[in-house]
């Protein structure tokens, strides 16, 4: 029997798609599950007809697998992915390919990539974005770990992503966790880009009090331009959406959002590395806080519901001059949200000793993704312009995208405060905004604080950089300094 071009072990959606998608494009795989009633049901469904081959053991996997053997491995992040290798690593030969598609911690991949490449296995740990509809039919795919293993996967690989231009949204990212790391920043926008979207949702609803039928006007209207994206559009689609009765299914859907763990380790990852992801941390932050439903309906009676809202600004003359404030408001907060994510991923190279290619990864992101949207093509400018650039914000595409909306932000804001609806996206974007461009922070009362209470030091302005002083404040503390910046 003709070998296989690559095994993949995971018939969940993700899993059955991607084969697809490698068989739509002439690649012959070989599939298995651990429940090997999924082989018989995917072989005998949706892959009937094709050239999968269906195997219901590891060992007839591997068989199966044309050298050098690669095998995709599309299960649960954890302990799962390091059950198979090592189940795999026995039946394998060296410079055979082990490939893990799911959402790992990047840490994980590294530390599998050292070990399998110690066994004479190479080791590819990619991200793949895009969902049920981008695994059929064109991912978002991030590869990194062994550079040895990316010239045996890269033409599947590439075959099988979106493209965008004619280029495929698929470029080798870096070593060892450099993929994973890149999905993980990936995925910590995305949760950034929803809370924005469902910030302006509920400024609408509440303050405006539009319905969702006009809702889906505005943002039908909204993805003709710069905020032309994925998340935009299946919004306005979300909005038009009627359930059985003919009532919108939106109004629903209960309040309380889940989350799988990427973005909390980005969030984790911007602490560690010290970096003000703030955008993201706040969309985090929002929702935990809507899994706490209970507690917020006892609160809501206790504390009450805020302000009464002003229905005198829910006129067409108004409507129209605070929907456009709700737009700049989205578009300013979603430029600081990827300029946020961009500097942790500098960060996280010179930490790890990546060379990161921005500019490539903004056009990974340009297809098959769930951030895909249009201004992707101009963070790639802005880094093949500058591929030093320290923020996205000093580009000057953005700097003047961020000074003509910062008048619409302030008032998307204030409106907000004062009705007493929750925004942390668009308050903390803003927030940052501020605090980036400002030449003096409050900063300087912090170190003396410091310096007072655990002689921390601080350094003076009428002296050079990287001399440190302590104040003896209260008379009687001594002259022992302590450490400066790490406590």
């Amino acid at each position: 029997m003709e070998k296989a071009d690559i095994g993949l072990i995971g018939l969940a959606v993700m899993g059955q798609n991607l084969v697809l998608n490698m068989a739509d494009h002439n690649y012959r795989v070989a599939v298995f599950n651990r429940t090997t009633g999924k082989v018989d049901d995917f072989i005998n469904g949706p892959a009937k007809g094709t050239s999968i081959i269906g195997t219901y053991s590891i060992e007839e996997l591997v068989d199966s697998l044309a050298k050098p053997r690669k095998v995709m491995l599309m299960v649960k992040a954890g302990e799962v992915v390091d059950y198979f290798i090592e189940i795999l690593v026995p039946l394998l030969e060296t410079g055979d390919v082990i490939i893990d598609g799911g959402n790992s911690h990047f840490t994980d991949t590294t530390r599998r990539t050292k070990f399998l490449r110690e066994k004479g296995l190479r080791f590819i740990g990619t991200g793949v974005s895009g969902g049920e509809e981008g695994a059929r039919f064109g991912p978002s795919i991030m590869p990194g770990g062994d550079p040895e293993a990316w010239p045996l996967v890269k033409e599947i690989f590439q075959a099988i992503s979106a493209k965008v231009d004619g280029q495929p949204c698929c470029q080798w990212v870096g070593q060892d966790g450099a993929g994973h790391f890149v999905k993980m920043v990936h995925n910590g926008i995305e949760y950034g880009d929803m809370q924005l979207i469902s910030e302006a949702y509920t400024l609408m609803e509440k303050v405006l009090g539009m319905s969702t039928d006009e809702m889906h006007e505005v943002f039908k209207e909204w993805n003709k331009g710069v905020l032309d994206s994925y998340l935009i559009d299946i919004t306005k689609d979300i909005l038009a959406f009627k359930d059985e009765d003919g009532k919108p299914l939106l109004d629903k859907i209960l309040d309380t959002s889940g989350q799988k763990g990427t973005g909390k380790w980005t969030a984790i990852s911007s602490l560690q590395l010290g970096v003000p992801l703030t955008l993201i941390c706040e969309s985090v932050f929002a929702r935990v806080l809507s899994s706490l439903k209970d507690e917020r309906v006892r609160a809501s009676a206790i504390l009450g519901p805020g302000p009464a809202i002003s229905r005198d600004v829910n006129k067409a003359s108004n409507n129209a001059d605070i929907i456009k404030a709700l737009h700049d408001a989205l578009y300013a907060s979603k430029i600081i949200s990827y300029a946020q994510g961009f500097m942790l991923m500098r960060e996280a190279a010179k930490e790890e000793g990546w060379d990161l290619n921005y500019g490539d990864i903004a056009l990974m992101w340009r297809g098959g993704c769930i951030v895909r949207s249009a201004f992707l093509g101009n963070i790639k400018d802005a880094y093949d312009k500058n591929p030093q650039l320290e923020n996205l914000t000093l580009d000057s595409f953005f700097t003047d995208a961020l000074k003509s909306a910062e008048e619409g932000w302030r008032k998307a804001v204030i409106l907000a405060v004062k009705n007493g609806i929750p925004i942390p996206a668009f308050s903390s974007a803003l927030s940052y905004f501020d605090g980036y461009r400002s030449e003096r922070l409050p900063a300087n009362l912090l170190q003396a604080q410091r310096d007072y209470f655990g002689a921390h030091t601080y350094e003076r302005v009428d002296k050079k950089r990287g001399e440190f002083f302590h104040t003896d404040w209260t008379g009687h503390g001594g002259d022992v300094a302590s450490t400066t910046y790490e406590v």
